[in-house]
C-alpha cells in the first residue's frame, strides 16, 4: 500500500510504496477530484442550470454531472451537481466551491456545498479507495538545526541522525546526501520544515546541483502552504510553512502534536484508520483526525461532508435548556492529606457512554421517539438505529482495550521486549488523543458532524453514573473525598467496621453491572492531597498530589511541577519537597529543604539552565501593552534576528527583574554568567505554597517562618 502521494505539475500523481530496501513509485494519470453542490434546504425549489453552466466554462473544471447523493444523515439522496476538477487545480477546490455561493443567481444562504475542505492526500485516498497504511516499516533521518541557526541564509551547524556536523556549507552538504543515500530515508523527521528549502539554497550557492532530498529526479521540492497564525478555543497557535519532498513523508518536530505525544507507530495506525497519509496526519491537529475517521464512516454510508457545519439546535423550553447546559459531575474535594486513598476509574467513559447509550448526530431526538425520553433529566429520545459515531468510536475502544492488555502481558514477562512495547505504547497514546477528543468535538460549532444535543446527552449520562456510583460505594462502607467526571476517591468509612465494609473489587464489579461500563481499580495511595483555591479555604478542583501505595512514585496535578513554564530547579525542589512531605506529613522538613534552596539560589549556586522558563507566546509583540518578561524576551530575539510567531516558545532566564528593558531577560541559548535570586526565589516559595497549602499553609505562613529561621539542619542542605 502507498504511504506517501506526489501531485506533479503535469497533473499526474505518483503513488510511493514502501519496500524492504527503498519505495517503488507508480504514475498516475487519471485521477480526477470532484465536489458536490446542492440546495441547503431539501425542501427548497432551486434552479441549478445557471451554476452549471458557470462550472461548465470554467478553465480548472474537466466535467459537471448531476448525481443522486445524501448530503447529510438525516436526509435521503437529492439531485446534486458533481463538479469535477483539473488534477491540476486540486488546491483551489475551495476557491471553486466559494464560487458557487456567491453568484448572483441565488440567496446568500441557499446554496451548499460538500466535500470542499479536504487535504490532497486525504481526498485523493477517499476518492480512490486507497488505504495509505505502510506496507514496510518505514525508514527514519532525523534533520535538527539549533535556534540560533534558523535566521541565517546558510547552516554552520546541522544535526544529521544525532551526529551533529558543523563547518562550511559543503561540508554540511556532503553530511546530507551521504545520510540519504546510506540510508534512503522514508520520513525526515526535522526539527523545522524550513531545513528543506534552506539546504537547497545552500547547495545553490555554492553550485552542488547535484544535490537532492528527492526520489524523483523531475522534481527537489515544493512548498504546500506558507506560515500562518490561527486561534483555537482562545488560545493562539503557529502553523510553519510546510513542504514536500517527492517520494518521502515530511514530519515537522515544531508542528506535530500527534508525533510528539505518540511516535511514528502511533502516527501509523492512525492512518489506518483516518486513511491521512503520514505526512498529513503528522501535521494534523486530533480533532482532523477524529473528522476524517468520522469522514470515512460517513462515505461508507453513502453521505456526503458538509463544506461548514449548519446544522441548527433544536428547539427545547428553557427549563430543559437551563438543564442541558451543564458539564460533567465533579465532587468538592476535602482539602487536606488524606491517609489510605483508593482511585477508581470508568474505562473511557464518554467514548463507551457514546457506544453504549447509542448517542450519535443522525439518531439523537429522532422524529419516530420523539415522545420517549432515554437521556436523564433532559427527556432526550434516541433512535433504536445504530448510530454513525458508534461505527466510528467501537472499533478504537476495543482495539486499544487490546492493546493495553498486550502492554501488561509484555510487562509481565521475565525479559520484555521494549521495541515492542514502545510500539504498543505509541499506539494506545496515539487512540487515547482520539478517544479523549471525540467528546469535546460533539459540542465544536465547527464539526462536521457534531450536534450540541449529543454534547449535552453525554454529560448528562455521566453525572448520572457517577451519582450512581457514589451511592454504591457510600452504601459499601466508603467515604468518598473527590470525584472528577470519570474519577472517583475514596478512603474506608471511619464509622463503618473492616468487616462490614464491602471489597473494592466487588464494588467496581457491581456498579460495572449496573452502569454498563467498566469501572476500574485504577490505584491505591498511602496519601493524597487535595489542594485549596488560591486566596480560597475551598478545594481546587484539578489540583491534587499523591504518592502511590509502595513504591516512590507520585501521581500529580495542577501544581506548578506539571505546568510546561516552570523552571527545572524550582520543578525539582517542588518534588524533593513532597517526598519530605510524605515521610513526616509535617511543615517543617518541608520548609527546611526551601531554606536550604533558597540558600543555593542566593550563593549563585544554581545553574542558570535550570531557570529556564518556557512562554507560549500569544501575540505579536506590538500587541502587547504590559512590559513583561515575554516582550522583553521578543524585543532580545528580533535584536538577533530570530523569529518568534504568535503560537510558538520563547524561553529565557529572568537576570534583573528590577529593569524595564529587554536586559530584564536572557535568552535560553545566550551566555547568561548571573540570574535574578530573588525573583526565582518567590517562584520557589509559590511552589512550595501549593505544598503546604493543604496543612493550611499560605505564602505569608513561609515567609513568616522564613524569616524568623536563623539556621536550618544540617541535614536540609544534602543534596
Amino acid at each position: 500500500m502507498p504511504f506517501a502521494f506526489d501531485f506533479l505539475d503535469d497533473g499526474r500523481v505518483l503513488e510511493w510504496t514502501a519496500t524492504d530496501d527503498g519505495a517503488d513509485p507508480t504514475v498516475v494519470d487519471d485521477y480526477t477530484p470532484r465536489f458536490f453542490v446542492g440546495p441547503r434546504d431539501p425542501e427548497a425549489d432551486i434552479d441549478l442550470t445557471r451554476l452549471r453552466r458557470f462550472y461548465e466554462r470554467h478553465p480548472a473544471v474537466i466535467g459537471v454531472e448531476c448525481i443522486e447523493r445524501r448530503p447529510g444523515f438525516r436526509r435521503e439522496a437529492e439531485r446534486l451537481l458533481a463538479v469535477d476538477v483539473d488534477v491540476d487545480h486540486v488546491d483551489r477546490v475551495s476557491a471553486l466551491a466559494r464560487q458557487a455561493r456567491q453568484l448572483d443567481a441565488y440567496p446568500v444562504g441557499e446554496v451548499a456545498c460538500y466535500n470542499v475542505d479536504f487535504s490532497r492526500g486525504f481526498r485523493y485516498c477517499l476518492e480512490r479507495g486507497v488505504d495509505p497504511t505502510p506496507a514496510a516499516d518505514l525508514t527514519t533521518l532525523s534533520l535538527s538545526v539549533p535556534v540560533t541557526e534558523t535566521t541565517g541564509e546558510a547552516y554552520e551547524t546541522l544535526t544529521v541522525a544525532g551526529d551533529t556536523v558543523t563547518g562550511d556549507p559543503a561540508t554540511i552538504l556532503d553530511a546530507v546526501a551521504t545520510a540519504i543515500d546510506r540510508r534512503d530515508p522514508d520520513v525526515l523527521v526535522c526539527s523545522t520544515a524550513e531545513i528543506v528549502p534552506t539546504l537547497y539554497d545552500m547547495a545553490a550557492q555554492v553550485g552542488m546541483d547535484e544535490f537532492t532530498l528527492s526520489r524523483w529526479p523531475d522534481m527537489d521540492y515544493q512548498q504546500l502552504a506558507g506560515q500562518s497564525t490561527y486561534t483555537s478555543y482562545g488560545r493562539v497557535g503557529h502553523s510553519p510553512a510546510r513542504y514536500n519532498v517527492p517520494g518521502r513523508a515530511i514530519i515537522d518536530e515544531s508542528a506535530t502534536f500527534l508525533y510528539d505525544e505518540t511516535n511514528l507507530d502511533g502516527v501509523v495506525d492512525l492512518v489506518g484508520r483516518s486513511h491521512k497519509p503520514v505526512q498529513e496526519l503528522a501535521w494534523a491537529s486530533i480533532g482532523t483526525v477524529l473528522t476524517a475517521i468520522q469522514i470515512r464512516e460517513a462515505t461508507a454510508r453513502g453521505v456526503l461532508t458538509p463544506w461548514n457545519s449548519w446544522r441548527h439546535e433544536f428547539f427545547k423550553p428553557m427549563g430543559t435548556l437551563h438543564d442541558a447546559d451543564r458539564g460533567g459531575f465533579i465532587f468538592a474535594p476535602d482539602v487536606g492529606i488524606h491517609e489510605n486513598v483508593h482511585e477508581l476509574d470508568f474505562s473511557s467513559l464518554y467514548p463507551n457512554i457514546i457506544c453504549t447509550r447509542n448517542v450519535s448526530p443522525d439518531v439523537i431526538r429522532c422524529e419516530c421517539h420523539r415522545d420517549r425520553a432515554d437521556v436523564p433529566g433532559l427527556d432526550y429520545a434516541i433512535c433504536d438505529d445504530r448510530g454513525y459515531l458508534v461505527d466510528v468510536l467501537e472499533p478504537i475502544i476495543d482495539d486499544r482495550d487490546a492493546i493495553k492488555a498486550a502492554i501488561r502481558d509484555e510487562r509481565a514477562t521475565d525479559d520484555p521486549d521494549e521495541e515492542r512495547l514502545t510500539a504498543l505504547e505509541g499506539r494506545s497514546d496515539a487512540l487515547k488523543w482520539i478517544l479523549v477528543a471525540c467528546f469535546g468535538y460533539q459540542g465544536f460549532a465547527n464539526a462536521k458532524f457534531g450536534r450540541i444535543e449529543c454534547h449535552e446527552a453525554i454529560n448528562a449520562f455521566a453525572r448520572e453514573i457517577l451519582l450512581t456510583a457514589k451511592q454504591r460505594l457510600e452504601a459499601g462502607g466508603w467515604d468518598v473525598v473527590h470525584g472528577i467526571v470519570d474519577s472517583i476517591w475514596v478512603t474506608p468509612a471511619p464509622d463503618v467496621p473492616a468487616s462490614e465494609r464491602t471489597d473494592l473489587d466487588m464494588l467496581a464489579t457491581e456498579i460495572t453491572d449496573a452502569v454498563g461500563i467498566r469501572l476500574e481499580y485504577e490505584a491505591a495511595y498511602d496519601w493524597v492531597a487535595f489542594v485549596p483555591r488560591r486566596n480560597d479555604s475551598a478545594g481546587a478542583l484539578t489540583k491534587y498530589f499523591g504518592r502511590l501505595a509502595d513504591t516512590d512514585e507520585y501521581k500529580i496535578r495542577g501544581i506548578e511541577t506539571r505546568q510546561r513554564s516552570t523552571p527545572p530547579f524550582v520543578e525539582a525542589v517542588q518534588r524533593d519537597c513532597l517526598d519530605r512531605l510524605g515521610e513526616a506529613r509535617a511543615p517543617e522538613p518541608v520548609l527546611e529543604r526551601l531554606h536550604a534552596a533558597i540558600g543555593r539560589l542566593r550563593a549563585g549556586r544554581v545553574d542558570p539552565d535550570r531557570l529556564t522558563e518556557r512562554i507560549r507566546v500569544s501575540k505579536p509583540l506590538e500587541a502587547y501593552t504590559q512590559y513583561t518578561h515575554t516582550v522583553a524576551a521578543l524585543e532580545r530575539a528580533r535584536d538577533q534576528d530570530l523569529a518568534v510567531h504568535p503560537g510558538q516558545q520563547v524561553a529565557y532566564v529572568v537576570v534583573d527583574d528590577d529593569k524595564s528593558s529587554r536586559d530584564r531577560v536572557a535568552l535560553a541559548h545566550e551566555v547568561i554568567d548571573s540570574y535574578d535570586a530573588p525573583y526565582y526565589e518567590t517562584q520557589l516559595v509559590r511552589a512550595v505554597e501549593s505544598v503546604l497549602s493543604p496543612l493550611g499553609w499560605d505564602r505569608d505562613d513561609i515567609r513568616q517562618w522564613l524569616a524568623d529561621t536563623t539556621d536550618a539542619t544540617l541535614a536540609a542542605y544534602s543534596e
